[in-house]
C-alpha cells in the first residue's frame, strides 16, 4: 500500500512516546515494503520563527489554511491509498482533515490521548482526573485554565474542538484507539463507536532482556506531576525511611520537574538521576531494572513505558486505573497500586524488590505477554487490516 503519514512532532527537549511510536510504524511498514511518505511539522521550529510569527502560532491551532492547500496538492500529486493522522497541534491542525477530503482520499487517526473530548488531551485538573467537559462542551477548560495552567492559553484548544468535532468525525473512516479504557471514555463523549478500532501500540524487540535479579527499581518517563514522579517521591521516601529495599531507584527522563527531582535526589546513595537517555541507554536501563514504575496519576491512554518493559522481560509496578489495568496482569505480569496513593505504591515497591522469585517469574510472564499482543508482527497485522478496512470504506 501507499500511505502517508501526517504529524506534528513534539518538542525534541522532552520524552515524547508518541514521537516514537510514529517512527516505529514508519519503519515497520517500510519494512514490510509498502510505500510510505511523511508529511509532518516540527514544534522545534517553533523557538526559529520571527516574532510575529510566532505569536500567531495559536491563531493557526484551529485552522490552518495554509496546511491545507500544501497537503491538497501534495495528496492530488501522489494518490496514496490512505492517510494516517496522528498529531496535528500546534502547526497542522485539523485542516489536514479537509485536505483529504478535497483530494478523496481515505483518512485513518491514531488517537495517542483524549484531545477529541479533553482539550488538553489529559482528562485532568489539578492533579486529579477530570471528565468535566467529555460529552459537553470545553468551556470548564477555559475556565479552569487546563492547558499549562493559562485560561489564555487553553482557548485555542477549546476552539479547535468545538468548531472541528463534526469535521473530526465525519471525516476519519476510523479511528485507532490505543486501549480499551480510551475507547471507553470516547464512546461515552458520544463519538460514533463503529469507527472506534481497537489497536494497541506495538513495541520493537529491545534485543536485550533482563539477566538476574535486577540491579534497580526504574522510573523512566517524563517528569511532570501526570506522570506520578511527586506520587513516587513520597513513597520512595517512606520505602527508604522504613530501611529501603536494598537497590537504588534510577530516575530517567526531562520535563517540567526536573528542578525539583535533581534538588530531591541530590546527595542520596539510594536514588540516582540519570537525566534524558538515549534510546540505546533506554534498552540497558530497563533490561537491568528489578521492576519499571509507572505511577501516572492522569487516565493513561495507554502506557508505553509499561510494554517496553515487558518487551525486556521486566515487571511494572503502575496505577491501578486507565490502560495500565488492561497492561499490567495483577500478579502475573506486575503488580497495580491504588492510584494517587504513596502508602500502596511503597507496599508494591517492598513487594516486589523483596521477592526475587516472585519478580523473575512475573519478568518471564510480562514477556510472553508481550510477543502475544505487543510485538511488531502483531501491530503490523493489526495496521494492515484497519488500512485496508478504511480503503474499502472510502
Amino acid at each position: 500500500m501507499h500511505i502517508l503519514v501526517v504529524h506534528n512532532r513534539y518538542s525534541s527537549g522532552q520524552p515524547s512516546g508518541e514521537n516514537r511510536v510514529v517512527d516505529w510504524e514508519v519503519d515497520l511498514l517500510r519494512s514490510a515494503g509498502h510505500r510510505v511518505e511523511v508529511f509532518e511539522r516540527r514544534s522545534d521550529d517553533i523557538a526559529a520563527m520571527p516574532l510575529l510569527e510566532k505569536a500567531a502560532v495559536p491563531l493557526l491551532v484551529p485552522w490552518n489554511p495554509s496546511v491545507r492547500k500544501e497537503l491538497t496538492a501534495r495528496l492530488r500529486a501522489s494518490r496514496p491509498d490512505v492517510v494516517h493522522v496522528h498529531n496535528v497541534f500546534p502547526l497542522l491542525s485539523p485542516a489536514v482533515i479537509a485536505a483529504c477530503g478535497d483530494a478523496g482520499v481515505p483518512v485513518v487517526a491514531t488517537l495517542h490521548n483524549y484531545t477529541q473530548v479533553c482539550p488538553p488531551g489529559t482528562l485532568q485538573r489539578d492533579g486529579r482526573p477530570c471528565t468535566e467537559c467529555v460529552g459537553s462542551t470545553p468551556l470548564p477548560a477555559v475556565r479552569h485554565g487546563c492547558y499549562r495552567g493559562s485560561r489564555l492559553a487553553t482557548v485555542p484548544l477549546a476552539l479547535s474542538l468545538s468548531v472541528n468535532r463534526r469535521r473530526w468525525w465525519s471525516g476519519v473512516q476510523r479511528f485507532f484507539c490505543i486501549s480499551d479504557a480510551q475507547r471507553d471514555v470516547l464512546v461515552r463523549a458520544g463519538m460514533p463507536a463503529e469507527r472506534l478500532a481497537l489497536k494497541h501500540n506495538f513495541v520493537p524487540d529491545p534485543g536485550v532482556y533482563r539477566v538476574g535479579e535486577g540491579e534497580h527499581l526504574l522510573y523512566l518517563g517524563r517528569l511532570a506531576e501526570a506522570k506520578g514522579i511527586r506520587l513516587l517521591m513520597a513513597a520512595w521516601d517512606e520505602v527508604a525511611a522504613s530501611g529501603g529495599v536494598g537497590v537504588p531507584l534510577v530516575i530517567a527522563g526531562a520535563g517540567p520537574l526536573e528542578a525539583e527531582v535533581t534538588a530531591w535526589a541530590a546527595g542520596r546513595d539510594d536514588v540516582h538521576y540519570a537525566g534524558l537517555l538515549d534510546p540505546a541507554e533506554c534498552r540497558k536501563v530497563v533490561a537491568r531494572s528489578v521492576a519499571v514504575v509507572a505511577p501516572s496519576t492522569w487516565l493513561e491512554a495507554f502506557g508505553l513505558v509499561v510494554v517496553e518493559a515487558m518487551a525486556a522481560g521486566v515487571p511494572a509496578v503502575a496505577a491501578g486505573h486507565g490502560a495500565f489495568v488492561e497492561l499490567v496482569e495483577e500478579g502475573a505480569t506486575g503488580l497495580l497500586h491504588r492510584p494517587d496513593e504513596h502508602t500502596s505504591l511503597a507496599a508494591c515497591i517492598r513487594r516486589i524488590a523483596d521477592d526475587p522469585d516472585l519478580g523473575r517469574e512475573m519478568g518471564q510472564a510480562a514477556r510472553r505477554r508481550y510477543e502475544k499482543y505487543f510485538s511488531p508482527a502483531v501491530g503490523l497485522e493489526h495496521l494492515e487490516e484497519e488500512y485496508r478496512t478504511a480503503i474499502a470504506g472510502r
